[in-house]
C-alpha cells in the first residue's frame, strides 16, 4: 500500500512541475524569436554601416571587451582595430558593397547569441571594377543592458567557385 501511495505522489509532483513550468517555457520561446529577429536585424545593420562607411554606428555594435579574428588580420584583434579591414581599403578609394547575407544558423542561450552566416560582397575600385567575395561569419552577441553587442567573432574567406 505504501509503495502505491509513493507512486501516486510521484505522479502528482511530476504533474505539478509540468503545470508550473509550462507557462515559463511557452513564454520564453516568443522572447527568443524576438531576440533572434533583433540579432539578424543588427547583422544587416552591421553590413549597411560598413557599406555606408559609417564607422561611428559600426563601432557602436561592438562590446568594449570584444576579441575576434577578422579574415583580414593575421591575429585576433580588439575593438580598437575592428574597422581596419574597411579603412585599409576606403583610404585607397575602394568602396565596399554588401550584396547578400545568407543565414546559416543561430543559437540563443539567455543573454548570449551565436550566429553563423555567409556574406556575399564586392569591392569597387576607383575605375568601377568589381572584386567579388564571400565570407563565412561567426558573431557572438552579448546582451549588455538593453542592447546587444558583438563580443566575439571570426570570419574566413569562402573559396570562389
Amino acid at each position: 500500500m505504501r509503495s502505491h501511495l509513493v507512486a501516486i505522489l510521484r505522479v502528482m509532483v511530476c504533474a505539478l512541475a509540468v503545470i508550473l513550468l509550462a507557462p515559463h517555457r511557452l513564454a520564453s520561446r516568443p522572447q527568443n524569436q524576438t531576440n533572434e529577429q533583433e540579432i539578424w536585424s543588427l547583422e544587416h545593420a552591421y553590413w549597411r554601416y560598413a557599406q555606408d562607411n559609417n564607422l561611428q554606428a559600426y563601432l557602436g555594435l561592438w562590446h568594449k571587451d570584444f576579441l575576434g579574428w577578422p579574415l583580414s588580420n593575421a591575429a585576433p584583434v580588439r575593438k580598437d582595430h575592428i574597422t581596419d579591414w574597411l579603412t585599409s581599403q576606403t583610404s585607397k578609394g575602394i568602396k565596399f558593397r554588401e550584396v547578400e547575407l545568407k543565414p546559416a544558423s543561430m543559437q540563443m542561450n539567455g543573454n548570449v547569441a551565436v550566429v553563423y552566416y555567409w556574406d556575399k560582397y564586392k569591392w569597387l575600385d576607383k575605375n568601377g571594377k568589381e572584386i567579388p567575395g564571400t565570407s563565412r561569419i561567426t558573431h557572438t552577441w552579448l546582451k549588455d543592458g538593453n542592447d546587444w553587442r558583438i563580443i566575439g567573432g571570426m570570419s574566413m574567406a569562402e573559396p570562389q567557385k
